[in-house]
């Protein structure tokens, strides 16, 4: 089932971290093609296809399980003409969704630390392990691995940009026959940009690098292109078809506050927000364990005002109504903060936190010099007081990636060969998934509301003592689950 072909040792490396985005709406020619979802109360009627016809549209996607369907359009009374419709509980354009870059990017990365030291990979060390503050922490050093490190039946989807299937560390770990895409006009589910490939290796790499289960099985199911954005639809079908193909756990590093903006209408049942509630909810019933980043944007999710006050200085919009960030805050996921190497105190700076966050996962950052002189004046540049080595080391596409140049000329000095230091909420994400995998290895019959009291009970309390904003019930831990299971039986 797991198909192994052979690496192609190309440097690579581009740091960005995955947060949804969408720009405001603007008013289109009526004769330009727009994209809307469409949410139906309760099952698919018969002639739904005949109604659209009539509205104006031509039906593009079908998600069957939870009465959503993607239109597209050219005709500017299409909206108007489907909500006539009884059978349709909501209906509104289609978002797309787009990578961001990393959290402080604002020049050509440049992997070093304040010294000026460039961060450099040895490709003739056997193990990277001594790099990896992360799974170290999450692991007591590696003695989790003694005590279950997953298995092949247990399945983790990784609903992202794609998987480098012929990495030395996933070879065997990834299930390329498995594997889907949902971007039109692409033919698999191998990553052309980097960001799945990281985030597959956090869950599931057995190389150079390790990660959380280094036996469980990661599933590509893939919803952006190298360079492109991905439409509501696709994201909503990806969660749907992995809960049909009976995965244990779905990671989406996904988030971000212009999400919802101008998307949510003043109900709060827009059609994208329910396509979103009703394909997670779906996945539940399932028994899957749905994982999810909190978002990069050092934003309390709960604060109203600080999500308004957000759009005004970034945007110059003004948002009146309600709004909420997706898919952190849909109910039933596990939504996850970024915590650092350095600190049981602070996440990282760029964390969204909130009564939102279930536990805390280490995504890396910058390191305590950056990071007092980002928190001091957030505004300010501090690019060379960066040290990467405080990011997290996973793999990366041993081939170029990104859709231009800037891929193959990133790491020109040719120390990386398919691997690279990121941070981000996006990384921190992966890493519950890992441990939700490995928990459902040792416990197959646990339910996605078990794995995710196990997962907040075994959680290293950092912060204030119990629950708090900033790490939910803790920091994520495996090798706490691990051994207090196995002393109990």
């Amino acid at each position: 089932m797991k198909k192994k072909l052979a690496v192609l040792s190309i440097c690579s490396a581009l740091s960005f971290s995955l947060l949804v985005g969408v720009l405001p709406n603007k008013t289109k020619a009526s004769s330009e093609l727009e994209h809307y979802v469409v949410a139906y109360k309760g099952k698919l009627p018969s002639n739904f296809s005949e109604r659209i016809e009539k509205s104006g549209g031509k039906v593009e996607r079908i998600i069957e399980e939870i009465g959503i369907v993607e239109v597209a359009s050219a005709n500017p009374t299409f909206l108007t003409n489907v909500k006539k419709d009884s059978n349709v509980q909501s209906a509104g354009r289609e978002l797309e969704a787009y990578l961001e870059t990393d959290p402080d990017t604002k020049v050509n990365f440049n992997g070093g630390t304040p010294n000026g030291a460039k961060v450099t990979l040895d490709p003739n060390e056997a193990s990277y392990w001594d790099k990896q503050w992360d799974m170290q922490r999450l692991t007591n050093n590696g003695e989790s691995y003694k005590l279950n490190d997953g298995n092949e039946d247990t399945v983790v989807a990784v609903i992202d940009t794609g998987i480098d299937f012929s990495h030395p560390d996933l070879a065997a770990n990834a299930d390329e026959d498995g594997s889907k895409t949902f971007v039109p006009g692409t033919k698999d589910s191998w990553d052309q940009n980097g960001h799945g490939t990281h985030v597959a290796g956090s869950i599931a790499a057995n190389g150079k690098v390790k990660g959380v289960g280094p036996d469980l099985t990661v599933r590509a199911y893939r919803v952006f292109g190298a360079t492109g954005g991905a439409q509501q639809s696709w994201i909503t079908d990806a969660i749907v078809a992995a809960a049909n193909d009976g995965v244990e756990v779905i990671n989406m590093s996904i988030g971000g506050w212009r999400w919802m903006a101008y998307n949510l209408e003043e109900k709060g049942d827009s059609a994208s927000m329910v396509a979103y509630h009703r394909a997670v909810q779906y996945a539940i019933q399932k028994g899957v364990t749905v994982v999810v980043s909190s978002g990069n944007d050092s934003k309390d999710l709960n604060n109203l005002h600080d999500m308004q006050a957000y759009w005004k200085a970034t945007y110059g919009i003004d948002i009146k109504g309600p709004s909420r960030v997706v898919p952190a805050q849909i109910p039933g996921v596990i939504t996850v903060s970024s915590s650092n190497q350095w600190s049981e105190n602070n996440i990282a700076f760029y964390s969204n936190y909130g009564n939102a966050i279930d536990v805390a996962g280490p995504g890396g950052d910058n390191g305590p010099v950056y990071d007092g002189l980002y928190r001091q004046n957030p505004a300010g540049n501090y690019l060379d007081r960066r040290d990467f080595t405080y990011r997290t080391l996973s793999t990366y596409p041993s081939y170029p990636v990104g859709g231009g140049s800037n891929a193959t000329t990133q790491f020109s000095d040719g120390q990386w060969h398919g691997y690279s230091y990121l941070h981000g909420t996006s990384m921190a994400a992966p890493k519950v998934a890992g441990v939700a995998g490995v928990i459902k290895a040792a416990h197959p019959e646990y339910t996605p509301a078990q794995v995710a009291a196990a997962i907040r009970q075994s959680a290293n309390d950092f912060g204030k003592v119990g629950v708090d904003p900033l790490y939910g019930a803790g920091e994520a831990n495996i090798y706490n689950f691990l051994f207090n299971d196995n002393s109990s039986k």
